[in-house]
């Protein structure tokens, strides 16, 4: 028996018209459209490709065919992504569906890819529907009379929510949700996500308002194949990078046999590299393969997107730039090169092949260095029992706050109290002192204690009425221009000498290559001609040519990740191990154990190891290059105590090592010492330069507040000039108000952020728990050979590296056979 909503004329057109294309809803999309109907907000969890975009986007449909009357012209439908492709995407599909259910809709987006003049278009007559990322629309919100936009605005849909979730851009979201909300009361929210291991929270967090609330969660499951590309032969002392050439010719097959394929990297430097890699295995695939990431210019991305959309692309190979998306119908497969470092990510991505709930996601894993396979056995245990990364929110970003309020402050303005009770309402401000509103207002009108000399800091004037308003139009312009939370380095253009755009180039790269030096971008050999004014002029070029590094670059290892890595290594050599990856890995694992040890799961692994070049100290805690970089630099200051000692560090997900000239006085009972959770956040702070680290984190949070200006009239400033101008603002700040709100959360972003203070007594409490095994040796082990390759990277050149690498594994094959 039908209940009263599939009765209505809404719900029927729309059935019928799913009926027509062969589908039917899934039952989180006949739940969302009648919550939604009944005046519910809410959050809907589903796996990638089960059609998350239509259970809202259908919900509002419905509610207009069944109540036209409640609706006027104009914005209806706001609809928030975080990746301009992904934008592309969902109103591609949006008009499709609009266009064959008969509405006279029009659906618009509003990026930094829109054409300035189809901005203008929509500021004059908003579409019906609008897709816009959270930068986007805190630009319409600085402009003035923005309350036309949204006044007959019926919802805001924020897709990919756990992407914003947990980062500065989230927090942008939450403010514009909250000063919506309170403008119009009856509004609806709707958040479209794929699980994470914190979905109570997350609702939480998007809806923190009174009112009716739903959750709809997919019973729906996506099937996952996880395959993994083996090399010929198993390297027993693996390094990162080395098998890429070799490993190219294993995946051209792939790529031959499916129709379409996205070859996932971590970098956009990987992405240049396995992008010639696979062209120099198959020079048959020019013109039938492509690049995309963030740096490309955005009309060939646009172009790449399309084609890979209709087909005619056998391949694009791509970072994070595609890992979400809609509508990639011709993917059928997905590889992955390297760790993808979290289980989130990786299902993500393996959710972009077999995009429709009845095809099964086919993901094929390239190790970069034979230890990899470890990890793709602990991503198929982590998948298998359903573990999935939390995503953190962040609390009380005043950086975000004090761009906030100047954006409404250059739109329509605001008076205190509602905006002090707009703030409270987000999860992000709910616990904020109205003192520390105060001292932001302060700031931003007469630039608080230490700086109310300086006028460029007075951008916000009271009015006779109360109302917080900027009145200058140099202040508004400066500030549209600056809008934003993402404080990338630097970046330069890159153009031809002869005219045409092909992308940028970070400029810490770039200041290290002479004239005539060449360098890769976009799948292209280019040489440097001239750098005039942040622009790299350049010609085509061939041959040889340095791939770019980007300082945005290495993704850590998750938590839950490195939880499942040292339990399955923990089990490597259990004769009765299934795993296709641990039976290949045989040769390397019985090499670790006869010359170190092969730590279980209660045990933690330290090795000492004396060669000609000195004396080494590696530690494996498996928690991720972040953590690891903090714990080097305390143990090496706890050791320093037991006696003066000079280290040099280096460190990857697996582990760290300390270097030193002199002999490491460690035995079982210091060792014990030194990785004490006792005084561990007082020895971390004394082992680093706190205050220079909180210098540095000022950069970005002086960028976001608006303090220093990125953008100066159209021209980036760079990294140096930027640094220099916030350092010298820091050095004040700490002098004369060293409470500053914006100085405290420099340091408490160091602490949660750099040092991830949780997750490090997290690890510290396991090895206190753990059964401590010293093993000394006189070569490098598989564990920490690829440490110690990782550590030559950053002095030697390409040729040089490969001489060194060829040099240590002789010592190290020569010392085996001596013993």
């Amino acid at each position: 028996m039908k209940n009263k909503f599939e009765t209505t004329e809404g719900y029927r057109i729309v059935r019928n018209w799913m009926k027509e294309k062969g589908n039917s809803p899934f039952g989180f999309q006949h739940k969302t459209w009648e919550k939604f109907g009944n005046g519910y907000s809410g959050m809907v969890i589903a796996p990638t490709g089960f059609g998350k975009t239509y259970s809202v986007f259908l919900a509002q449909v419905i509610h207009f065919l069944n109540h036209p009357e409640q609706y006027s012209k104009g914005l209806k439908l706001l609809w928030i992504t975080p990746l301009r492709s992904l934008a592309k995407d969902i109103a591609k599909a949006i008009n499709e569906a609009i266009n064959e259910i008969g509405l006279d809709w029009t659906v618009g987006v509003r990026n930094g890819d829109t054409d300035i003049k189809i901005r203008q278009q929509q500021t004059r007559n908003m579409p019906d529907i609008l897709l816009v990322t959270p930068e986007s629309l805190h630009l319409l919100l600085a402009q003035k009379n923005n309350s036309n936009f949204f006044k007959n605005l019926s919802c805001i849909a924020v897709d990919e929510w756990h992407e914003l979730l947990g980062n500065k851009r989230g927090v942008m979201t939450e403010l514009a949700l909250s000063y919506l909300k309170n403008q119009l009361p009856k509004l609806k929210i709707w958040g479209i996500t794929a699980t994470i291991g914190n979905l109570d929270e997350a609702m939480e967090v998007l809806l923190p308002f009174p009112g009716k609330k739903a959750k709809v969660i997919a019973k729906e499951k996506k099937k996952t194949d996880i395959i993994s590309v083996f090399p010929d032969e198993v390297e027993v002392l693996p390094w990162a990078g080395h098998l890429g050439a070799k490993m190219a010719e294993k995946v051209i097959p792939v790529i031959e046999q499916s129709k379409s394929t996205i070859i996932f990297t971590n970098t956009r430097s990987q992405s240049e590299y396995w992008y010639q890699l696979l062209l120099d295995a198959n020079p048959d695939l020019a013109g039938q393969i492509a690049i995309h990431h963030s740096s490309i210019d955005a009309h060939l991305r646009i172009w790449i997107e399309e084609n890979l959309s209709s087909g005619k692309l056998k391949a694009v190979v791509s970072t994070s730039s595609l890992d979400l998306g809609v509508d990639f119908k011709p993917v059928d497969t997905v590889i992955q090169v390297g760790s993808v470092k979290g289980v989130a990510r990786f299902l993500q991505r393996a959710g972009r092949s077999g995009h429709s709930p009845f095809e099964t996601s086919k993901i094929y894993c390239v190790p970069t260095h034979s230890l990899e396979l470890i990890e793709v056995a602990a991503l198929k245990e982590a998948v298998k029992q359903k573990v999935i990364e939390k995503r953190e929110p962040l609390l009380l970003s005043f950086d975000v706050l004090t761009q906030f309020l100047v954006t409404i402050a250059v739109g329509e303005g605001f008076k205190k109290e509602e905006m002090l009770t707009i703030v409270k309402k987000t999860f992000a401000f709910s616990a904020m002192l109205e003192s520390e509103f105060n001292e932001i207002l302060e700031f931003l009108t007469i630039g608080g204690g230490a700086l109310k000399n300086y006028e460029e800091f007075h951008k916000v004037v009271v009015d006779e009425k109360g109302i917080y308003r900027v009145t200058s139009r140099k202040i508004a312009m400066l500030h549209r221009m600056n809008l934003g939370v993402i404080v990338s380095d630097a970046m330069l253009k890159v153009k031809f000498l002869s005219g045409g755009y092909i992308g940028m180039i970070e400029e810490y790269f770039i200041s290290r290559l002479n004239k005539e030096d060449k360098f890769i971008l976009a799948g292209r050999v280019l040489e440097v001609a001239m750098i005039k004014e942040m622009t790299v002029y350049v010609r085509a070029s061939k041959g040889k040519a340095k791939v770019p590094s980007y300082l945005g670059g290495r993704l850590p290892l998750s938590s839950d990740l490195g939880h499942f890595l040292r339990k399955k290594l923990s089990d490597s050599l259990n004769p009765k191990a299934t795993e296709k990856e641990l039976k290949f890995l045989h040769p390397l694992l019985v090499r670790q154990n006869e010359r170190s040890h092969i730590p279980r799961e209660d045990e933690f692994l330290v090795e000492m190891i004396e060669n000609r070049q000195g004396f080494h100290l590696f530690m494996y805690p498996f928690e991720g290059r972040l953590i690891h970089e903090v714990m080097a630099a305390l143990i090496a200051f706890r050791i320093s105590k037991i006696s003066p000692i000079s280290f040099s560090m280096a460190m990857n997900d697996y582990g760290f090592e300390l270097f030193s000239d002199s002999e490491i006085p460690l035995n079982d009972e210091s060792l014990k010492k030194i990785l004490s959770e006792e005084n561990l956040m007082r020895d971390v702070i004394s082992s680093i330069n706190a205050t220079e680290m909180a210098r540095r984190k000022f950069r970005d949070i002086a960028v976001v507040s608006g303090l220093v200006l990125q953008n100066l009239y159209g021209k980036q400033r760079n990294n140096k000039s930027l640094q220099a101008s916030a350092g010298l603002i820091f050095n004040v700040l700490e002098q004369y108000h060293p409470d500053h709100f914006l100085v405290r959360q420099s340091y408490t972003e160091v602490f949660n952020q750099q040092l991830e203070e949780v997750r490090l007594r997290a690890a510290f409490h396991r090895i206190s728990q753990s059964k401590i095994i010293l093993k000394k040796a006189t070569a490098f082990t598989p564990l920490s050979f690829p440490i110690k390759v990782d550590s030559l990277r950053s002095t030697l050149s390409s040729e040089d590296l490969d001489a060194r690498i060829k040099k240590l594994r002789l010592e190290a094959m020569k010392n085996k056979l001596q013993s």
